[in-house]
């Protein structure tokens, strides 16, 4: 189990409705990240948190704003499955975030909602998280285990199935 503690990433409305990545990426840009060790460092540990929609009656997913801010931030930062910490929520909401298909179902009297997702689109993003992902292991000088361990635990993050042959 990890231990080390999560850092917090949080997005404030402002930013997210003016779609401004400009602070996020003044700290974690390509430009900016540290290599080896550092890197290595920052690998799980980040959950990213949007702020000022409590009294939004939507479920974040669904909150446009908050779609297109997402969806803006994978295409110009898509490290996502390197740095996000895997033990909350923070990488579900996002991903949910990027899909087209979507839809959900709120029971009365539960406190959250059910989503339904195509799970062939989900596999399509995640697929497509993998290359930058595997580019900061490089980066960080993680060795090839490094990148076959993670790769497992965002298929178990995911409840994808991971057909893989076990490392070598």
């Amino acid at each position: 189990m990890d231990t080390r503690n999560p850092i917090m990433l949080v997005l404030p409305r402002s930013e997210i409705e003016s779609l401004n990545l400009r602070p996020f990426l003044r700290r974690f840009g390509l430009g900016v990240l540290p290599c080896g060790v550092e890197l290595a460092a920052l690998m799980g540990r980040c959950d990213f948190m949007v702020h000022g929609y409590d009294d939004d009656p939507e479920e974040l997913y669904a909150i446009e704003d908050i779609r297109r801010f997402y969806r803006q931030l994978w295409k110009e930062w898509p490290y996502w499955l390197y740095f996000c910490d895997l033990r909350s929520e923070g990488l579900m909401m996002m991903t949910l975030c990027c899909l087209e298909q979507l839809s959900g179902v709120k029971k009365v009297g539960q406190p959250s909602a059910q989503v339904l997702l195509d799970p062939v689109e989900l596999v399509r993003f995640v697929s497509g998280g993998f290359a930058p992902m595997n580019e900061m292991f490089e980066r960080a000088g993680a060795p090839e285990r490094a990148i076959y361990d993670r790769t497992r635990q965002i298929f178990e993050y995911f409840h994808l199935p991971a057909d893989m042959p076990p490392f070598e």
